[in-house]
């Protein structure tokens, strides 16, 4: 299911209070701070490190979104993109590079959360700001955090898989495929899928944690369950749809009929097995929403202001947005309205198209 900073220079307080709030008013509108020098922002390099490869999420959309929007509020400023391929090693030379490079911020999404804590300490020992985008770093204090609320993904489609079973008198267990131990953002949304099946009446079966949330372990995990449950298993809750699509996987080729099984992220692929009944929910995590917040506050940063969070989480300034779950019900609403943002000639290709056009998606 789911990154900003920037820094400043020596000004007077008049002026950088007048200029602040001409270049950045709401951190949305008003003159690029690029072409008038606003603030000290101008030609700052922003370094936005992503953890894999194994979501297309960053590649396709947070990757985009951040630098049009970083671009839009300063036009001299350059984003430096690195996509550290699920090795947290990489990722550190990739930091250090970016440090080097005299970045003015660092956005990071960690491979892994205890590691990045080094990330933070290094950055920080050189006064650059550290945002801590989608999973948070327990283990150091970033400057700022922002992302969905991970908890909160992992109850609601926890949740609605077992209103959903509840509905359909489902018997048997529910197995729980998580996202990776390394991630502290996947720790969240496990609690949260804990408290929505514990107390639920379900038995849980059995539980595993993806190692870098990839889809081809927890398919193999999975076949492994369905062997020792051939018919118990009414439903999985798996943290994201890479996950989600291992574990139906799983169930084609072992030629079992296939459980309601959750997601997280609203893929193009997932929304697509949302729509063809293969898999029953997603999470709605309009990046836009999240990557355009850390572009602003990211823009802050370089001007050399603090920007205060909506919460705390970890010790950290946080704001945290709530996503929205999807299921048939309501995909044609969420996904090809103005949050999701999905086109039906992209999702409706000649597979989906009868299951599109059964849920009046066009």
């Amino acid at each position: 299911m789911k990154r900003i900073p920037l820094r400043g220079v020596a000004l007077s307080a008049a002026a950088l209070v007048a200029m602040t709030a001409a270049a950045c008013s709401s951190g949305t509108t008003g003159t690029p701070s690029g072409s008038g020098g606003q603030g000290g922002a101008d030609g700052a390099k922003i370094a936005f490190l992503m953890p894999d490869i194994a979501s297309t999420r960053y590649e396709l959309y947070d990757a985009p979104l951040f630098k049009a929007k970083v671009k839009e509020l300063c036009a001299s400023c350059e984003v430096l993109y690195q996509n550290a391929q699920a090795d947290a090693a990489k990722q550190q030379q990739q930091a250090n590079a970016m440090l080097a490079q005299g970045v003015k911020a660092i956005v990071i999404d960690p491979v892994d959360s205890a590691a990045a804590a080094t990330i933070v300490q290094a950055a920080q020992a050189q006064k650059v700001p550290i945002i801590a985008y989608d999973r948070p770093i327990p283990a150091a204090k970033a400057d700022y955090y922002i992302s969905f609320d991970n908890e909160k993904i992992g109850s609601s489609i926890a949740q609605s898989l077992v209103d959903h079973l509840k509905k359909e008198d489902a018997k048997g267990g529910v197995l729980i495929v998580n996202g990776s131990p390394t991630d502290a953002a996947a720790q969240l949304i496990k609690k949260g899928i804990h408290t929505g099946v514990d107390a639920s009446g379900y038995k849980l079966l059995a539980e595993f944690d993806t190692p870098g949330w990839q889809p081809n372990k927890a398919q193999e995990w999975v076949s492994g369950q369905i062997a020792q449950f051939p018919d118990g298993i009414a439903g999985v809750v798996a943290a994201n749809d890479g996950t989600g699509g291992g574990t139906i996987a799983a169930f084609k080729a072992a030629g079992a009929k296939v459980p309601p099984v959750t997601g997280n992220d609203a893929e193009l692929a997932a929304v697509q097995r949302v729509i063809n009944g293969d898999q029953y929910n997603t999470i709605s995590k309009p990046i836009k929403i999240v990557a355009e917040a850390a572009a602003n506050v990211a823009h802050q940063f370089a001007q050399g202001q603090k920007p205060a969070g909506k919460t705390t989480l970890f010790d950290t300034p946080s704001e945290l947005f709530v996503p929205t779950v999807v299921t048939q019900e309501n995909v044609n609403e969420v996904m090809f309205g103005a949050e999701g943002g999905m086109k039906a000639a992209e999702v409706c290709t000649p597979e989906y198209k009868a299951a599109c056009d059964k849920l009046g998606i066009k």
